[in-house]
């Protein structure tokens, strides 16, 4: 039994190895962890049970019987963070380039397939040069195989890729599909077809980097949720976003101890800047409302004329949406309106209530806007506040004009309760071309049109832009003094915490895409 016992632990010290001390080497010479090193960062300390550690290759082809590896190219199995079960793969880039093979893609979707039955999330460390050539077609079956069941687990446990190294070709679209990707500046990059490529087919001179690094994908494409300074960074960031989440579709989100203290919030009366075309910080209103230092943005980079991301209100996760005035006056545009939707849609299928703040004066003009189908993408927005079902509030803060002040969380499509400050303006457009187009024969043949102007604005202005009209109406449930916005928040998200919602029975619906 001993030299059993002495084989199979050689075994494992061999496993443990992936590539060799060489290849680790030059990981490490690029400024990379090992797979199992990041593990080690990410998991609870002695929480990880690996699955499939001597798993090898079966292929045969171009030699391939003569170099196998333990593991063949993928670490997997389970552990903990902050005490919650998690499923995770790390890809070895020591071993073969990290490439996927059959057995590989194996691996991934065994432990995707525990991740499903027992309700937990899974995490993709992704470090990899793609399909593995030497196998063929049952290499790209194997990276299908892993797409499908990203697909089937959407919305049934959270999913979170961090992008390590290269992650190009078909390998870009199983990250695609999760939930939310991190990548690492000046170490990984994602795209389908590389540089060598791009030039021969569009004659373009660039890099991997400017191709698809991970400043790129933070602020031209949206592909990244979190570009991160290095690899330790990355994973903090991964740790951060679990302990907002449910651990699936049928949890709720973890409760926080937090001091319960005066929750007015004075500084809030002092924000709204006099002139209402001067823009303000929406950071500042959030920061104000939510539990001290609980703020993750999301996508902080790209679409900056909308805020998303996740905090706590009285211990429990919420996901905030907020237009913010300080970037192209917070409008609506193809970009923002397809950010937010992704992050609403995340946060009902995981049972995160919805807190928005408003001020949006509409949507971008332009024929780029028109022609790159701002309609069709505005609609994203508009279809993901209403097929949520979780708890919903709106505040409006200033300005909620046009087809974007239902677009927001409007009590027309589903909002739970809306609340606005006194500064709020809610109407079909600004008070100064409302009058131009109202009062246009008064202003034409008036001796002073200037000034007949300004009067006829100022009528405008006194009926529609506040928020009382609305109130009246009961499209607004309650106009308030911004500094008691955080108590009022707290009061009616426990007041909601047992909504429930019956839509109509369908298959799915058909989302705008």
């Amino acid at each position: 039994m001993n030299k059993k016992i002495e084989s199979l632990q050689q075994k494992q010290d061999q496993a443990l190895l992936g590539g060799g001390e060489i290849r680790i080497a030059s990981q490490h010479k690029k400024g990379k962890l090992t797979a199992r090193e990041r593990l080690h960062f990410l998991l609870d300390e002695g929480s990880f049970e690996e699955i499939g550690m001597l798993v090898t290759h079966r292929s045969t082809d171009f030699g391939m019987e003569k170099e196998r590896y333990s593991g063949d190219g993928v670490v997997t199995g389970y552990g903990t963070v902050s005490g919650r079960l998690v499923y995770v793969f790390s890809q070895d880039f020591t071993v073969f380039g990290g490439s996927l093979s059959e057995t590989h893609a194996e691996k991934i979707c065994k432990i995707m397939d525990l991740a499903m039955k027992n309700g937990a999330p899974v995490i993709g460390l992704n470090d990899s040069g793609g399909a593995r050539i030497q196998e063929g077609v049952v290499s790209l079956g194997g990276y299908a195989d892993i797409f499908y069941r990203n697909t089937m687990a959407s919305g049934v446990v959270p999913q979170i890729s961090a992008i390590m190294g290269p992650c190009a070709g078909g390998a870009v679209y199983s990250p695609a599909i999760t939930d939310f990707v991190l990548m690492v500046e000046n170490t990984s990059y994602m795209f389908v077809t590389g540089p060598n490529v791009v030039k021969t087919v569009t004659h373009e001179e660039v890099t991997s980097e400017e191709l698809g690094g991970a400043s790129t994908h933070a602020t031209k494409s949206g592909v990244t949720h979190f570009a991160c300074s290095n690899e330790i960074e990355a994973i903090n960031h991964v740790k951060q976003l679990l302990s907002y989440m449910p651990q699936n579709c049928e949890e709720q989100t973890p409760a926080f101890h937090y001091e319960i203290s005066d929750e007015l919030r004075p500084n809030l009366n002092e924000i709204m800047p006099e002139n209402n075309s001067q823009p303000y910080d929406i950071r500042e209103v959030i920061q104000e409302v939510i539990d001290q230092d609980s703020f993750l943005e999301v996508h902080k980079d790209f679409a900056e004329n909308i805020v998303v991301g996740f905090a706590r209100l009285a211990g429990r996760s919420i996901g905030i949406v907020a237009n913010q005035p300080i970037y192209l006056a917070g409008v609506l545009d193809i970009h923002s309106s397809t950010k937010a939707a992704r992050f609403v849609r995340f946060c009902d299928s995981f049972n995160i209530p919805l807190l928005v703040f408003e001020d949006v004066p509409g949507f971008l003009p332009g024929t780029d806007q028109e022609w790159n189908a701002i309609i069709t993408n505005g609609a994203k927005l508009l279809y993901a506040f209403c097929e949520a079902t979780v708890p919903r509030i709106t505040v409006i803060t200033r300005k909620a004009y046009g087809g974007a002040y239902d677009v927001m969380n409007s009590k027309h499509i589903g909002a739970d309760m809306n609340y606005a400050w006194p500064t709020a303006e809610i109407a079909v457009m600004g008070a100064k071309g409302a009058a131009e187009i109202i009062f246009k024969k008064e202003i034409s043949t008036a001796d002073d049109s200037n000034a007949k102007w300004l009067e006829k604005e100022k009528e405008y202005s006194d009926i529609f832009a506040n928020p009382y009209r609305a109130a009246e109406r009961g499209f607004i449930d309650e106009v308030i003094e911004p500094a008691e916005t955080r108590k009022k928040l707290i009061k009616a998200f426990k007041m909601l915490e047992n909504k429930v919602v019956n839509n109509p029975r369908k298959k799915h619906g058909n989302i705008p895409l």
